[in-house]
């Protein structure tokens, strides 16, 4: 977007890779701009405890919560690399964010694995790499590790979980602190296990 002197955050149509037109959401403000939102969350409007179809899709409203898809993902972060930023904000209005150097997610046939680069900074900390070189999982296909549970549905999430997380962006909208563990949308380095954020944001720029 930034190569074709388009610089205000908004709805944009871009074209996949095969040649298809999809509506994204760029963000031109942060950091530079020229990031392309694939997942929100800001208002508890929208259930992300959905299936593998749901997710493979992508589901939402665009002007409050969605995920873009991952076959749209795969599309996207396959035709070169991809830095990724996730920004947060809590309840009480203090924000902090996590910038890898790269995030690729694979095609289906390879269960939408994850494969994602060097943390690059932030202050909230690191609680993707763990995560990396996972299989996505949701409640109806479990590709985790754990030996017998189903993290997604432990957890009330989808995610690249292993046995089972560091993070839950896709968890429950919990008001901030909660008593249930784990199932908000957590990111463990940031407000730990009991705390469910207000506003997350999942992003990819061309690098």
């Amino acid at each position: 977007m930034l190569t074709r002197g388009t610089f205000l955050t908004g709805w944009y149509t871009i074209y996949l890779s095969d040649c298809r037109p999809l509506t994204v959401l760029c963000d031109m403000d942060v950091d530079g701009g020229g990031w392309t939102v694939f997942q929100r969350r800001v208002d508890g409007s929208i259930d992300f405890f959905r299936d593998w179809d749901s997710y493979k899709r992508g589901f939402g409203n665009l002007g409050t919560e969605f995920w873009l898809g991952n076959d749209y993902l795969h599309l996207l972060t396959a035709s070169g690399n991809q830095e990724l930023r996730i920004d947060f904000r809590d309840f009480q209005g203090s924000t902090s964010y996590a910038k890898y150097s790269s995030f690729l997610v694979s095609g289906e046939q390879e269960k939408y694995k994850l494969t994602l680069g060097q943390f690059l900074e932030g202050t909230a900390g690191d609680s993707l790499t763990s995560h990396s070189n996972m299989s996505f999982t949701t409640h109806d296909q479990d590709n985790d590790t754990h030996n017998v549970q189903n993290c997604a549905a432990l957890y009330h999430g989808a995610w690249w979980y292993q046995s089972c997380h560091n993070s839950n962006l896709n968890g429950r909208y919990l008001p901030g602190s909660h008593q249930s563990y784990a199932d908000g949308i957590n990111w463990f380095t940031g407000k730990g296990y009991y705390y469910s954020y207000k506003v997350v944001e999942m992003k990819i720029r061309a690098s």
